[in-house]
């Protein structure tokens, strides 16, 4: 099964929801299932300065009043997933870099490990994660090489998310046909990936009993 995960790197609910939906994708790939995650990017804020400011004064300009209420309720929500938002030493800035990034660890086969740190760099350890030197550094730590490419291929991916109708982050799109918006509960990302594998025919194979002796990818243990 192939899902697509639209996000920003600057949206907390993506965070969570990416949390969510992987805990699920496990789930259904240790009843047998499978599922290939393709991270693709959305930009909350694309004028936004890569040089980075103070996470909370940008929300406060931007919500009002409002903005430490609802940062209370994000960082309580992602609490209790076990994911640590710190606002105080957060800092908002341009994320097309970091999706360049991802887009090229995407071709290395590390797409979603860099999207899971930079969203931890971003949100729990208050990284502009504009810079050069961070990404630098994030890629590295990663295993990704960042060859300087995946501009274009990111603002293609942009035009997409447009062209789809997407507004809102984060979006998961199963199969290019089937999508489940927002950072659902657990049970609804279980419930989702199991209708579109039973809709296309992928419904992992119930076990009906434990394990036996017998043989494996053309060995026999006797």
């Amino acid at each position: 099964m192939k899902v697509e995960i639209f996000s920003d790197i600057a949206c907390p609910w993506c965070y969570i929801g990416h949390a969510r939906f992987s805990r699920a994708a496990e789930r259904f790939r240790a009843r047998g299932g499978t599922i290939e995650v393709t991270m693709r990017p959305f930009q909350l804020a694309p004028d936004a300065s890569a040089a980075g400011e103070p996470m909370i004064p940008a929300l406060e300009r931007k919500f009002g009043p409002n903005a430490a209420q609802m940062v209370q309720r994000v960082v309580d929500v992602a609490a209790a997933d076990g994911l640590t938002l710190d606002y105080g030493k957060g800092v908002s800035a341009n994320t097309f870099e970091a999706h360049r990034l991802i887009e090229l660890a995407t071709r290395q086969g590390r797409g979603v490990e860099l999207a899971e740190r930079l969203f931890r760099a971003h949100f729990a350890e208050g990284r502009n994660v504009a810079d050069p030197a961070v990404l630098a550094e994030l890629a590295a730590e990663t295993g990704v090489e960042d060859t300087g490419e995946g501009a274009e291929q990111v603002r293609e991916h942009l035009g997409r998310a447009r062209a789809l109708g997407i507004t809102g982050v984060p979006l998961f799109l199963f199969e290019e046909k089937f999508a489940v918006s927002g950072a659902q509960p657990e049970e609804t990302f279980d419930a989702a990936i199991d209708e579109v594998a039973e809709r296309t025919g992928q419904q992992p194979v119930t076990v009906l009993a434990a394990p036996a002796d017998g043989c494996d990818d053309g060995s026999c243990a006797v």
